[in-house]
């Protein structure tokens, strides 16, 4: 008889950990143009977490927000 065994240990994202995933999820999809509302529910994160992230990559210059609030490559 085979037992699975779960991995108990408590699984911690960081900010840098969702950055990371979000530049990956624009270079994986060229194109892609999100709002902030489809960012949270693409990434599963709250507002607050998406709006940090998103910040964050607009001042690296990575994304950037157009007039009508979508969030695009800013080389795109």
């Amino acid at each position: 008889m085979v037992t699975a065994v779960r991995d108990t240990a408590p699984t911690t994202t960081t900010i840098r950990d969702v950055v990371q995933r979000v530049q990956g999820e624009y270079r994986d999809m060229p194109g892609l143009k999100l709002t902030e509302a489809q960012a949270q529910r693409l990434l599963g994160i709250d507002r607050d977490t998406c709006s940090v992230v998103l910040s964050t990559l607009i001042q690296r210059r990575f994304l950037r927000r157009t007039a009508n609030g979508l969030y695009v490559r800013a080389w795109d």
